[in-house]
């Protein structure tokens, strides 16, 4: 192991580039829908090892010291990037003689930009870099830190964050509702990259038996959360997700729009499975609906038509305010609606949370100048919500309801889901095919769940559509690129369990043991050597 490290220390170049890329890239393994976390025992030590070598070769400034750090770091980053994020180019094949030529810009230029936060939690973790553990330390503090902020900065965008690599499965995914996904990205890293202690041997025992003990924990706290009883439901409702499997191509195709909502209709319509009660509420997925209610009025009669007495539709749409004479004051909003069994709309939120060029562009009038323009979501720019609140649903219930990739903002999802009894994720992940984007997009769903400790109900255009218990198990789920229903009784309980206050502090105490750590052991080697 000694020699192999030696080697990858002194990597130099296009070699060292190259090393890294590729660690960075193996590393994904560790992701959905793969899982396969050992690949991270791998990437994270080569990584360190490379970092062991990031040295300037002539004396430099501040800044000139960290860039070789920052160059691994990126590269790192641009491997895992790119390897976890290639599918994002598929939404743009959709309508590819308009947007094929954006390809190479979705498919290489969202991981180059990532790539950056990356390199700067390389560049972090150098500036307190030791030998031995101490090193470990620094790197799972940098990491940690950049992760936290890219739930956040530039919009935010925490798509595959390093720490879900440890929660392959529901007995893994426990520890969340300790210490967040800010806790589990800090101690992933922290055990992960724990096998370049093999080079040298220096802190090896202390290293294993830390790693061990966090693994032990980690297991039995899992262990622990799912054989507990379950929390006493207030009541049952019955729910029926509806997966209509429409090909985008048709999507916004007025000559079949009838036919869509007609086959919508059919699926909510159809009797229980056996075995399965009546519905109380029927779920739609993202932008099911291929019409404005505004122009249709009649659809809404349909649906009261379809809905049985005390039956509930929540569906996704695309709701219209403001319109003028001319049609240019009219503002569009990606939202869910609650019908009611007399087809009337009682509720409804908007999308809070858009994005960037696929349901708006940023810096609009910039943009159009150069001819960008909108890439994805639909036939016009949507605007934000206002606000975020809960629908109310049958027998006094409340769900936080979030749309698409609103899901993945653990804060966002903690905040609305405090004081409700059940998550909606309404979704339309079709524009990328049966790649890994879908079934990365559903873990999100059942790390949610777990962190608040309240069942997801999840409604996907082709899938994956599912019902996710409050322990991130899956109730029941219909595979990709399948037309069909689920029917399930969800117990709920009164009030949401949403994630206690103390996780994030936990989390945040965490960061700052490792950092303490790692600058007491950077201090006591700079001591060593006076």
């Amino acid at each position: 192991m000694e020699r192999h490290a030696g080697r990858i220390i002194l990597l130099w170049g296009w070699k060292r580039a190259l090393v890294a890329f590729v660690a960075g890239a193996f590393a994904v393994l560790g992701q959905a829908p793969y899982d396969f976390f050992a690949a991270c025992f791998v990437s994270f030590p080569i990584l360190v090892w490379l970092l062991d070598g990031a040295v300037a070769d002539r004396p430099a400034g501040f800044i000139r010291r960290l860039m070789p750090a920052f160059s691994t770091g990126w590269w790192f980053g641009f491997g895992y990037f790119l390897a976890g994020l290639w599918w994002v180019g598929g939404a743009l094949l959709v309508e590819a003689e308009s947007f094929a030529w954006a390809l190479p810009f979705a498919v290489v230029g969202i991981p180059l930009i990532l790539a950056f936060f990356y390199g700067f939690a390389a560049a972090l973790a150098r500036l307190l870099w030791s030998d031995g553990i101490g090193r470990i330390a620094a790197l799972a503090f940098a990491f940690g830190l950049i992760e936290w902020l890219r739930t956040f900065l530039f919009t935010g965008f925490p798509w595959n964050p390093l720490g879900f690599a440890a929660m392959p499965v529901p007995l893994f995914m426990q520890s969340v509702t300790m210490i967040g996904v800010t806790g589990m990205n800090v101690l992933a890293v922290f055990v992960f990259a724990m096998p370049a202690l093999l080079a040298d041997r220096r802190n090896l025992k202390l290293g294993a038996a830390l790693a061990a003990l966090l693994v032990a924990a980690h297991a039995g706290f899992g262990y622990f959360k799912l054989t507990r009883p379950a929390q006493p439901a207030e009541r049952t409702l019955n729910v029926r997700i509806v997966q209509p499997n429409i090909d985008l191509s048709e999507k916004w195709d007025g000559r079949v729009r009838d036919r869509i909502f007609a086959s919508m209709l059919q699926l909510s319509a159809e009797a229980p499975k056996p075995g399965a009660k009546k519905p109380d509420l029927i779920i739609w997925p993202e932008t099911s609906v291929p019409f404005l209610f505004t122009e249709r009025p009649d659809a809404l009669v349909a649906i009261g038509d379809m809905l049985g007495e005390g039956q509930t539709l929540m569906a996704g749409t695309v709701r219209a305010e403001g319109e003028s004479v001319a049609g240019d004051d009219t503002r569009y909003y990606n939202s869910v609606v609650s019908i009611n069994d007399k087809g009337e709309i009682v509720d409804a939120v908007d999308k809070v949370h858009l994005v960037p060029f696929g349901e708006y562009i940023p810096f609009a009038g910039l943009m159009e100048r150069i001819g960008l323009t909108q890439l994805v979501a639909g036939p016009m720019n949507f605007a934000a919500g206002a606000n975020r609140r809960p629908l109310e649903l049958p027998g006094g219930v409340k769900a936080s309801a979030f749309i698409c990739y609103e899901i993945i903002f653990p804060r966002m999802v903690a905040v609305d889901a405090a004081s409700t009894g059940i998550i909606v994720n309404v979704t339309n992940d079709a524009w990328f095919g049966d790649t890994p984007g879908p079934y990365q997009h559903f873990r999100q769903s059942q790390v949610r769940a777990v962190e608040n400790g309240l069942p997801v109900l999840r409604a996907a255009n082709t899938g994956i559509s599912g019902i996710v218990d409050p322990s991130g198990r899956i109730v029941d789920a219909l595979a990709m690129n399948v037309r069909g229903t689920i029917d399930v009784s969800l117990p709920v309980a009164a009030i949401g369990a949403a994630s206690p206050p103390f996780s994030r502090v936990n989390a945040f105490l965490i960061m700052l043991l490792i950092a303490v750590a790692a600058t007491g052991l950077k201090l006591r080697q700079r001591l060593r050597a006076n």
